[in-house]
C-alpha cells in the first residue's frame, strides 16, 4: 500500500465512513420547494437498488421508451446551475445528481420543473453510494465540481477526492470517458494531482502550462465559482481521461 492510500483511508482499511459533508439543510424550505421534494423528488429519484443492473433504464416513464445515449454523473451539484444548463443543453444524455444538501436538491427540481429536464436522474445522499451500485464502464463523463475543500489541515481527511474514490470513478468510466474537476482552492488542486499520479487509470489531459486556467468547452458557471470570482480566487479546471483497461495476458 502507498503513502497516500494510507493517508486516504483506501478501499482496504476498515473503520467508520468518512463524513464528506457538513450541514445538510439550509434555511427553511419555501411551500412550493417543499411540495416539490414531496412529490417531484420521488419521481426522477435514483433507485439505488436497480442501477447496478441497467443504469439507462432509470430515466423511463411508463411507457415511455427514452432512453439516453450516454450517462454522466455529476457529485455534489450545489444549486445545479451546471447539472440544468447541460442537460438543457444534451437532452439525448441522462445525467445522475448527487446532492446532500437539501435546499440545492430543491433549485434544482425547480429547473427540472420549469423546463421539463425528464433526463435528469437525483439522490440526495452520498455520491458514494451511486459509485458502489454503478456497473462498470457505463459512465461517458463524471463532473466533480468544487467540492468542499475542508481546507484546515485536521479536515482533509474528509475531502470527497481520496485513492479509494478515484478507484471507483475509473471502475465506472468508460474507456476514453472523462473525470473532469473543478476547483478555487490551489491546495485541492495539488492535493488531486498528487493522487491521479498514483493511479494507472487516469490520466491528466492538460498539455500546456496554463491548461488549468481554460473552463473546458460547454462551460457553465456555478454560483461558487461566481463567488470565488467576487473573494478574488483564481478557479482551476483539470480533465482527466480513462484509459483503456490493460487486457490479462494470454
Amino acid at each position: 500500500m502507498n503513502t497516500d492510500q494510507k493517508q486516504d483511508g483506501g478501499a482496504s482499511e476498515k473503520g467508520p465512513r468518512r463524513q464528506l459533508y457538513g450541514r445538510s439543510k439550509g434555511k427553511a424550505l419555501r411551500a412550493a420547494q417543499a411540495g416539490r421534494i414531496a412529490d417531484l423528488l420521488p419521481q426522477v429519484a435514483i433507485d439505488i437498488e436497480r442501477l447496478s443492473t441497467d443504469p439507462a433504464a432509470q430515466f423511463a416513464h411508463g411507457s415511455d421508451s427514452f432512453r439516453p445515449e450516454e450517462l454522466v454523473l455529476e457529485i455534489g451539484f450545489g444549486g445545479g446551475e451546471h447539472l440544468a444548463a447541460q442537460a438543457r443543453g444534451n437532452r439525448n444524455i441522462g445525467y445522475f445528481g448527487v446532492e446532500p444538501f437539501l435546499n440545492g436538491v430543491a433549485k434544482l427540481l425547480g429547473e427540472i420543473e420549469a423546463d421539463g429536464l425528464d433526463n435528469i436522474r437525483l439522490l440526495r445522499g452520498d455520491a458514494r453510494d451511486v459509485l458502489a451500485a454503478l456497473p462498470d464502464f457505463c459512465l461517458a463523463g463524471v463532473y466533480l465540481l468544487y467540492p468542499d475543500p475542508w481546507p484546515k489541515r485536521r479536515q482533509r481527511k474528509r475531502r470527497i477526492v481520496d485513492m479509494a474514490f478515484l478507484g471507483e470513478v475509473a471502475r465506472v468510466l468508460k474507456p476514453g470517458g472523462e473525470l473532469r474537476f473543478a476547483t478555487d482552492i490551489d491546495d485541492y488542486a495539488g492535493w488531486m494531482l498528487a493522487r491521479i499520479a498514483h493511479q494507472d487509470e487516469l490520466t491528466w489531459l492538460g498539455e500546456r502550462a496554463n491548461d488549468w486556467r481554460n473552463p473546458w468547452d460547454g462551460w457553465h458557471r456555478t454560483r461558487y465559482e461566481e463567488k470565488a470570482l467576487r473573494e478574488g480566487r483564481t478557479p482551476a479546471y483539470f480533465r482527466f481521461k480513462r484509459r483503456s483497461p490493460t487486457p490479462f495476458p494470454p
